[in-house]
């Protein structure tokens, strides 16, 4: 068994995957201030809810974007599981990077990228991922599998948020699809401005990033999505071709794979 985490700005979320089948995935809030025995009480619990022996866990791999938390996650595993952390880096993640410092590059984006070149590269062809989580990113990928760099825009639910403190007037709202275009009230407008206004943004950028990664050979430019709002955005628009909620776990699970120790791996 494999224990892959994601730690998140908003979210930790935790999938265990047996060989290559993800049996089960977990989503948790983040907060900064969770130590490693506050963690494990969380951690266990769940496991003993689905009936997961702990000492199966063969290896845990881990994206952390959150420093305070990837030193917490990191001794719970050690002293609990008595298993070393895989902390995914511009280092080890398997793929070529264009960043002018790629040790800047966010780990989520990076295994986001991988589980897009392993899923959907072939035949090969320009990438691009789409992830809604507290930043929506952009990442593009080359016909050949490199990581080019991206687009970083504040969230759907920063903007959301920034919106409601900075005018007086105007009630925070919840996001989602309004009924109608044109609001007939203070919050359908609201809500009609942040949710069509990212399915322009989406749009906008995606149109733009394909016309830079043009393929030499003409190949099509295929545009993935993750995070919460996915599937929303995804059905109100085009330019989206596939959806994937656990492509960021996978993505661990490949790195992972690409990297654990040899007297670990399939004969």
């Amino acid at each position: 068994m494999l224990l892959a985490i994601d730690v998140g700005n908003t979210n930790i979320v935790c999938g265990v995957f047996e060989d290559e089948r993800l049996a089960v995935s977990w989503r948790l809030a983040t907060l900064h201030e969770r130590t490693a025995d506050e963690l494990w009480v969380l951690v266990s619990r769940l496991f003993a809810e689905r009936g997961i022996d702990p000492r199966r866990i063969d290896g845990v791999v881990m994206a952390s974007v959150v420093p305070a938390l990837t030193h917490a996650v990191s001794e719970m595993v050690t002293r609990e599981l008595e298993r070393e952390v895989l902390n995914v880096d511009a280092g080890n993640a398997g793929m070529p990077i264009r960043y002018e410092r790629p040790a800047e590059v966010g780990a989520d984006r990076l295994v986001n990228g991988v589980a897009a070149w392993r899923l959907y590269g072939r035949p090969p062809r320009p990438i691009i991922v789409v992830d809604f989580g507290t930043a929506t990113t952009f990442d593009a990928l080359s016909a050949d599998g490199t990581y080019e760099g991206g687009v970083i825009c504040p969230g759907v639910e920063i903007s959301a948020d920034a919106l409601f403190q900075r005018a007086a007037r105007l009630p925070r709202v919840e996001v989602r699809r309004p009924e109608a275009l044109i609001g007939r009230t203070t919050v359908g407008s609201i809500q009609s401005g942040i949710f069509f206004g990212y399915v322009a943004m989406v749009e906008g950028i995606v149109a733009r990033l394909r016309s830079e990664l043009a393929a030499a050979d003409g190949s099509a430019c295929l545009c993935v999505a993750t995070g919460g709002l996915a599937p929303a955005i995804a059905s109100e628009t085009d330019v989206i071709d596939e959806v994937r909620s656990d492509l960021t776990l996978a993505g661990l699970r490949f790195v992972w794979e690409r990297n654990r120790p040899p007297d670990r791996r399939p004969a």
